[in-house]
Order: C-alpha cells, then structure tokens, then sequence
C-alpha cells in the first residue's frame, strides 16, 4: 500500500513539476509549484518524517508560495505571459535533462542500498531542546540571528512594496 501511494505522490509531483516549468502564466506556475511542494510534504509524511512534513507544508507550501503570489500581485502581472525559449535551448536543456536522468538512473541502480533498523527517535521536543539549547551543540545564537535577519528582511519588503507612497508622504510634511 505504501509503495501505491508513493507512486501516487511521484507520479503527481512529476507531472506538476512539469506543468509548472512549461506553463505561460505565471500564476498558474505557482499553483502547480504549490502541489509539488505538497507531494514532497505527502513523502515526508509516508516517510515518518512527520515534523520535516510539517515543516515543508508551512515554511514552503505556506510561506513561500504566498511570498511568491503576493509579489505577483503586487507588480501586477497576475496574468502574465512568460516568454518561451528558444527550441535549441530547449533541446539543449531536455539533453542536459536526460543526461542528468541517465547518471541518477545509473548510481541508483549501480549501487546495493541497504535497509538500517533505527532504534532511535528523534522528537519534535528533542529538535526544539537544540534548537534552543545554550550548552555546546546548541543552536540559540544562530536562530537569533536568523530571526533578526527575517525581521530586516519583512521591514525592507514592506519599505519596497511602499516605495513611491512613502516617500511622497515624506515630502509634503518637510
């Protein structure tokens, strides 16, 4: 059953993939994007990489896919037609595509991957006590610095995204 499904969620992710690179609009690029996103999120899930999935559905599923479409829509180019390439760049790429395919096939198959019995769990409180952990090994100093940074980045999107308005607004007042 579970090799039924991981078919399930290859096949879909294979053929959204592709739907989102070939696609014209724009937006319609991001939504298939959104249900590649979704199947990797279905693997961790079959994997038992519950707090991985989770994490994929919200930071990329979630937040990067509205980042993406608020910035569509902000520029206003919701129904934006994408440019095709060139056929002897597409050829091109589907060439380094198949190469790329034969050398994947080749290692997968070349090689005996063998399955190893982990007795050892790692909890979502186990990530979270390292995460925020001040003793060696710990990772407080990193995740502060991270968040500020996200913190600089939200305060210059919102300073972009207001641009001209912000700075008329300015003027009048001096």
């Amino acid at each position: 059953m579970e090799q039924i499904i991981f078919y399930i969620l290859a096949l879909i992710m294979i053929v959204f993939a592709i739907a989102s690179v070939t696609s014209k609009k724009m937006l319609r690029s991001v939504i298939y994007l959104l249900f590649v996103l979704c199947g990797i999120a279905g693997i961790y899930f079959l994997i038992d990489y519950n707090f991985l999935a989770a994490i994929q559905l919200t930071v990329y599923a979630g937040g990067i896919i509205v980042l993406i479409i608020f910035s569509v829509v902000l520029v206003h180019h919701i129904e934006m037609e994408l440019e095709l390439a060139k056929r002897s760049k597409q050829i091109l790429t589907a060439l380094a595509c198949l190469i790329g395919l034969g050398v994947f096939l080749t290692t997968i198959y070349g090689h005996q991957f063998n399955v190893v019995e982990n007795s050892v769990t790692t909890t979502t409180e186990d990530i979270g006590l390292g995460l925020l952990s001040y003793e060696t090994g710990g990772f407080i100093l990193p995740f502060e610095v991270i968040s500020v940074l996200l913190l600089a980045s939200m305060i210059g999107a919102i300073v972009i995204a207001k641009g001209k308005k912000l700075t008329d607004k300015n003027d009048t007042t001096l």
